[in-house]
Formats: structure tokens, sequence, C-alpha cells
């Protein structure tokens, strides 16, 4: 069984002012993975320790496998969902988000522009997604196959090859 926790950072839907379409799209694409289940699943505004702090508690307190976030991740001031990740994870996976960016650019240059890290905090995979519904489809759809395996690795650790 994959858990799941998605995180939407966005000051507007946290205030109520617009819906929350990237949170809802990305749990429609992870439900196609199997044996997976979204556990967790919240909206909170532009605001560092606010989502480091669900980071963590997610991590730490409710084991989550795999935590996708939405939102956060450009070049606006607000944008710090980068820098809270950065805060809480213990190990970089670079090449997660080299391949979000690299599939990104295949739809449109403004992708150069996100910021976008993923991680590992425990046995918890972070990955931070764009904030619009059609990157976060674009960018799922493209890392869905591999997330599997991802997550088998950190909760059982290599087999051998």
């Amino acid at each position: 069984m994959i858990t799941i926790g998605i995180l939407t950072v966005s000051d507007g839907a946290a205030r109520g002012e617009r819906q929350d379409l990237s949170g809802a799209r990305a749990r429609e694409l992870v439900a196609q993975l199997p044996d997976a289940t979204v556990q967790l699943q919240s909206v909170v505004p532009d605001e560092q320790e606010q989502i480091a702090a669900i980071l963590r508690s997610w991590c730490d307190e409710h084991k989550i496998n795999l935590l996708l976030t939405t939102g956060g991740t450009g070049m606006a001031p607000r944008d710090v969902t980068p820098e809270a990740t950065r805060a809480v994870i213990e190990r970089e996976a670079p090449g997660i988000a080299e391949a979000l960016r690299a599939i990104s650019l295949k739809y449109t240059p403004m992708a150069m522009l996100s910021r976008g890290v993923a991680g590992v905090r425990g046995r918890t995979l972070i990955i931070n997604l764009p904030g619009s519904p059609k990157a976060v489809q674009e960018c799922l759809e493209y890392v869905l196959p591999v997330l599997p395996h991802a997550i088998n690795l950190l909760i059982e650790g290599p087999k051998e090859h």
C-alpha cells in the first residue's frame, strides 16, 4: 500500500478565493497507482514555516510514503515551497526535479523558471509540482511509472541486482 499526501500551496486557494484544481488533478492521477491511497490532502498559504511544519508532520507522524506539493515553485517573492522542502528533506533527489523540468520544457519555455525540488525525509519521497492543473498533469503522467519503484526502495531497501 502506497500512502499519499497532497499539499497545495496557494494564497488564493487557502483564502477560499479560488478552487484547488491542481490538488484535485493530482489526486485523480495518483489514483492510477496500484495499491495507492490519498490519506491526507490540504491547502496552505505561501508561508515557508507553515509548509515545512506540514511536511514534517506528514513524514514523521503520519508516515506518508509519497508527499506531493503543488504550487509555490516559481520566482515570485511568495513562492517558497522549494525552500520549505529543502528545510525538511534529508537527501535531495535531483533527477526527479530535473526530469519534471525537462518534460515541462516540451510544453512551455516558462518551465525553466521552475524551482521545484524533490527529496527524501525518512522513508517519504517529497516532490514539488508546479501550480497549474495542466502542469501537474504533464509532470505526474511522466513520473508516475517510476514512483512505485522509488517508494519500494525507500520502504524495503534495494534488492540484489
